[in-house]
């Protein structure tokens, strides 16, 4: 279900991280933007709603790996009704942990492009989560040479770039080059 009144989805969301403060006693303090400002300017994220958490417990939310940050996300997207497909829509951010996130795909990828681009072998990336997933498959759109393609299965699944027009065979464990 699309997001149609982001004045009432941006009240959800507030309620919810109130709740978590206040019961949860986590000291955080949270800006939401709904609509056009909560756009992605890299355009890595299709988010709608993005919510900016700070204060002395924000690096809670970034340990191991953006774990709790990510269990925000899908909570909210739950409260919200989204369907799995438009969990993307709404993004949590903390110390600007996903902004730097993005950087080091964009710069992971750069460098795999370069390698497959040199051996003419496919790469594949270790598994991760299916927004970073999307956001290395949005950070290729731009190379002609290369296309991509996600193998794997649950917390398992990655993606592999390949040299375009490659005929693919079963790809090898992630992070290695075939």
């Amino acid at each position: 279900m699309p997001i149609d009144d982001y004045s009432a989805a941006a009240r959800k969301v507030a309620e919810f991280l109130k709740t978590l403060t206040t019961l949860g006693g986590l000291r955080l303090r949270y800006r939401i933007t709904a609509g056009v400002g909560a756009a992605d300017p890299a355009g890595l994220e299709a988010r709608e709603i993005y919510v900016e958490l700070a204060g002395p417990d924000a690096g809670l939310l970034t340990q191991r790996g953006g774990e709790l940050l990510r269990a925000l996300e899908h909570v909210a997207a739950k409260i919200l009704r989204l369907e799995n497909d438009e969990h993307d829509k709404i993004s949590f951010d903390a110390e600007n942990f996903k902004a730097l996130r993005a950087r080091e795909l964009t710069l992971a990828a750069e460098e795999a492009a370069e390698r497959v681009r040199r051996t003419g072998q496919p790469y594949s990336f270790a598994p991760m989560s299916s927004r970073e997933r999307r956001m290395l498959h949005l950070a290729f759109r731009s190379y002609t040479d290369l296309e991509t393609a996600s193998s794997g299965e649950g917390l398992q699944r990655y993606v592999v770039i390949y040299p375009r027009g490659y005929e693919r065979r079963e790809t090898r464990s992630p992070g290695r080059s075939r």
